[in-house]
């Protein structure tokens, strides 16, 4: 990475995004040695209201700490993903949760059933941000899965470890099988 790389991550409350975008600053700013800053807004309800994360990524010294136009916009929620479209940069990568948006706004973006992934595979849907945040890292190597992993250990509640990295590791394949099918290549 050269310069500056602006993601955002969207959906509603309650679905771990503010969460799942520390886990992300920490693991580039910490684990990797980069240039990191994280925000976050919510609506004004504890669930179901607007939520968004957003990460900027740097070499260098980051002088304003909010994405402006996103490289990176994952959106788990219809509603994220009709709000925020318009804001990523051209030649920008969208990622979805096909699991719950269902109406694209182009052919590019890449779409992904978090949410039945974490019902499925871990047994829990609120684990879809971690599903997320896995394929996320796969599909576009902004971050190694080892960094990534240890920032998830040190953010997650004790004794929830073993599931948080299945669901990560989830994701990673769900990604891999995805660039597969597609004939893409894997992020990292």
């Amino acid at each position: 990475m050269v310069g500056r790389l602006e993601i955002r991550l969207a959906g509603s409350g309650g679905q771990g995004l503010i969460l799942a975008g520390m886990i992300l600053a920490e693991a580039v700013g910490i684990y990797e040695g980069k240039f990191v800053t994280q925000t976050q807004s919510y609506g004004p309800e504890a669930r179901g209201g607007a939520s968004k994360s957003e990460v900027v990524i740097s070499d260098q010294e980051i002088d304003y700490p909010q994405a402006v136009k996103p490289d990176i916009l994952l959106c788990m929620s219809q509603a994220a993903c009709d709000t925020y479209i318009f804001d990523v940069k051209p030649g920008g990568t969208l990622i979805v949760d096909a699991s719950l948006v269902h109406h694209l706004p182009t052919t590019r973006a890449l779409a992904l059933p978090f949410t039945k992934i974490a019902r499925e595979e871990i047994g829990r849907e609120m684990m879809a941000n971690i599903v997320a945040l896995g394929a996320l890292a796969q599909l576009t190597g902004i971050v190694s899965r080892e960094s990534l992993e240890k920032a998830l250990l040190a953010r997650v509640p004790k004794g929830t470890g073993d599931m948080n990295k299945k669901a990560l590791q989830a994701g990673i394949k769900a990604a891999r099988a995805y660039l597969k099918e597609k004939g893409l290549r894997t992020g990292s």
